[in-house]
């Protein structure tokens, strides 16, 4: 009986932790992986956990965005290899479901589900679109794309924008990589 003292504390920070990784899933729309398979709860924690998180907007016929996209892969290998590894969750502008399914596998990232709501809000909420989609959107957006937003540790805010229409690949620099708050747990 003298252990209880220091179980109880135990017990109740694993169940902390517990909820916390619930509720970091949680922030986020449902996320398929690369092949269009729905990931949640405990496979998609499992999957973000100890890395950094981004929203990656882009489609496959903007040429900005495929010109983008080695550095990109570049910058996710390196970042991986120097122990920082990176999920980057793809929200395409693509023209239809079978073109973002063949992205998402292509650059190997998981991806908001092309039919229903969230790709949209997410567009909306970080204020990126692409010119084509302006009559949908409208004109108050910050950027076009390629663009990422990083994502704060266990939740859907932002902690950083990396303005890729703009800057290109040097705009990975503003990827705060050695941010604590951005490593998801």
């Amino acid at each position: 009986m003298r252990f209880a003292p220091v179980l109880i504390p135990l017990l109740a920070g694993a169940r902390s932790r517990l909820a916390s990784m619930a509720a970091s899933a949680a922030a986020l729309p449902i996320i398929q992986d690369s092949r269009g398979v729905e990931l949640a709860g405990d496979a998609l924690t499992a999957r973000l956990k100890e890395k950094r998180v981004a929203l990656y907007f882009s489609a496959g016929w903007c040429p900005m965005c495929t010109s983008f996209e080695p550095s990109l892969q570049t910058f996710r290998k390196a970042a991986e290899q120097s122990g920082k590894p990176l999920e980057i969750i793809y929200v395409g502008s693509d023209r239809s479901k079978a073109d973002q399914g063949q992205r998402a596998s292509a650059l190997n990232m998981m991806q908001v589900p092309f039919d229903g709501e969230a790709r949209a809000n997410l567009k909306r909420a970080h204020k990126v679109w692409p010119g084509a989609e302006v009559v949908q959107f409208g004109m108050g957006r910050r950027s076009g794309v390629p663009a990422l937003v990083v994502l704060g540790a266990n939740s859907a805010d932002e902690l950083a924008f990396v303005a890729a229409e703009s800057l290109g690949a040097k705009a990975l620099g503003d990827w705060p990589l050695d941010a604590g708050e951005g490593l998801w747990k």
